[in-house]
């Protein structure tokens, strides 16, 4: 069965639960009228495709303001966008303060693959990833360049989920370029990220997990910070374990070019003990790290830190001085930073 989305405002919100049945979708253009949201669920199997660009009126709605939720999908793009209209709301205060502004815009439940689209101007937070089962994110472009003055909070990627692959994709945007808040095999790599905060690891809060992460290949230009690993200081049986660095060129231009932290909300403050931190390791393909910053080129502030992580492949430099902070048992071995 195929069917042609052209949607016709019905409700004050979508759900395509008529499309249950459907193996073959097409989203036409249109814009979702303000205080409307979008959730798509076709089959388990479908392929879903877009032949025109989506905008969003100005809304009231909190987010997400479109949900994939479907099962074993093949999504393309095909390089259409989905315009969120941020300059509307952008005032430089991002979901702390200010005009409301729906977050996350896009959001991917289910599971599956998901190709080729183009994220422009969203509100507050680009894309949400909660699936369930083995996906991949392929030749996505977040585009939030028009925010480099008000834009705040408008991470590309927000990960709560495992078995998930992040490749090809660039984000332009002023926070993180990914944030893997949980989760395990994950990976990110060949990616560009420019003007946000960098690759980021939490932050991580009570009772959540991130292990068994691979971040390779990626570029890091033109950020506040160039890779952070940040655990919330009051955080408790969490843990983030068995992260690995591979053949990364990272630049920083404020804050740390790298910066692993048990003290989050802070860079540098009291580390919590509450949570575990393991087995971080550069290896592989040299990753460089740089920061033009006044901050030291690498900070550790560990409160709870184990084993011994290999950092041969970890050439660091500018800044200031490293600071590192190892309280637990952990050594680093290796490196130049």
């Amino acid at each position: 069965m195929q069917s042609l989305v052209t949607f016709v405002v019905l409700a004050t919100t979508f759900s395509f639960s008529n499309l249950s049945a459907c193996t073959s979708v097409v989203i036409t253009a249109f814009e979702v009228p303000a205080g409307d949201t979008v959730t798509i669920s076709a089959a388990s199997g479908a392929s879903i495709e877009m032949t025109g660009s989506v905008s969003f009126a100005y809304t009231s709605a909190t987010g997400p303001l479109w949900t994939f939720d479907t099962d074993d999908v093949t999504f393309t793009g095909k390089g259409y966008s989905f315009k969120g209209n941020g300059d509307l709301y952008w005032d430089g205060e991002g979901t702390g303060g200010g005009v409301a502004k729906p977050h996350p815009f896009v959001k991917f439940k289910g599971y599956g693959s998901f190709t080729d689209f183009i994220i422009k101007d969203s509100p507050a937070q680009a894309i949400s990833v909660g699936t369930t089962g083995t996906s991949s994110f392929t030749d996505i472009l977040v585009d939030n360049l028009d925010g480099a003055e008000l834009g705040h909070n408008t991470d590309g990627f927000d990960v709560s989920a495992s078995d998930v692959t992040f490749s090809g994709n660039k984000v332009y945007n002023q926070d993180d370029c990914i944030a893997i808040n949980s989760g395990s095999n994950i990976v990110f790599e060949n990616n560009y990220c420019s003007g946000g905060h960098g690759i980021s690891i939490g932050s991580i809060s009570s009772d959540k997990t991130v292990s068994a992460v691979t971040i390779s290949g990626n570029t890091v230009v033109e950020s506040m910070y160039g890779m952070r690993i940040k655990v919330d200081s009051d955080a408790t049986d969490a843990s983030v374990s068995d992260i690995t660095y591979s053949g990364n060129t990272i630049s920083a231009n404020d804050k740390y070019g790298l910066l692993i932290s048990q003290s989050y909300s802070e860079d540098f403050g009291t580390p919590g003990t509450g949570s575990i931190i393991s087995d971080i390791n550069f290896t592989g393909s040299k990753t460089t790290v740089t920061t033009s910053g006044d901050y030291p080129r690498v900070g550790v502030d560990c409160g709870k830190c184990t084993g011994t992580w290999n950092w041969s492949e970890l050439v660091a430099s500018g800044g200031d001085s490293s600071d590192i902070v190892l309280a637990g048992g952990a050594k680093i071995s290796g490196g130049s930073y």
